[in-house]
């Protein structure tokens, strides 16, 4: 089984669902950087959500970040300041992926790909290699005022 691009129109629901979400939930802008296509394995950040998607399109989609970018967006969006990345902290973040994952799947399912997501996961510890089976990623930079999220979309057509 050979590697399998990931579809181009896969990217716009990620990306407005990213900066919709982003920007309602921390009142701050989002920018995007150049995605960039890039084969298995991912090497996690220090706080990796991994959310599976099944359905017409399927596979993988990520968000890694610095724990100083999670504890900004967990601070922001709890109105609190987040000093120790904790239980609560893992949980927002997982939240937050798990509600643009879901925006996106809206999107998706519009636009002729019915999909469904799993519960996020949450890998913390950067280094981990994370594989994405056969299918290449697509990878999207969004910087915000507390730093880089990398969005990676690992999803391929099914029938």
């Amino acid at each position: 089984m050979g590697v399998e691009q990931v579809k181009a129109e896969f990217v716009n629901p990620f990306v407005t669902a990213a900066f919709d979400v982003l920007h309602a939930e921390t009142k701050s802008e989002v920018t995007k950087g150049t995605v960039t296509l890039q084969d298995s394995p991912l090497v996690s950040d220090e706080v990796t959500v991994l959310i599976g998607v099944v359905g017409r399109a399927q596979g993988l989609v990520l968000y890694g970040m610095s724990e100083k970018t999670a504890k900004g967006l967990v601070s922001s969006m709890t109105g609190e300041q987040i000093a120790v990345f904790d239980n609560l902290a893992e949980s927002a973040v997982a939240e937050l992926g798990n509600v643009i994952t879901g925006r996106a799947s809206g999107e998706l399912e519009r636009a002729g790909y019915p999909c469904k997501i799993a519960p996020p996961s949450v890998v913390v510890g950067k280094g981990t290699s994370i594989s994405t089976l056969s299918i290449k990623r697509l990878v999207i930079p969004l910087q915000t005022r507390h730093g880089e999220i990398i969005v990676h979309v690992a999803l391929r057509e099914t029938y």
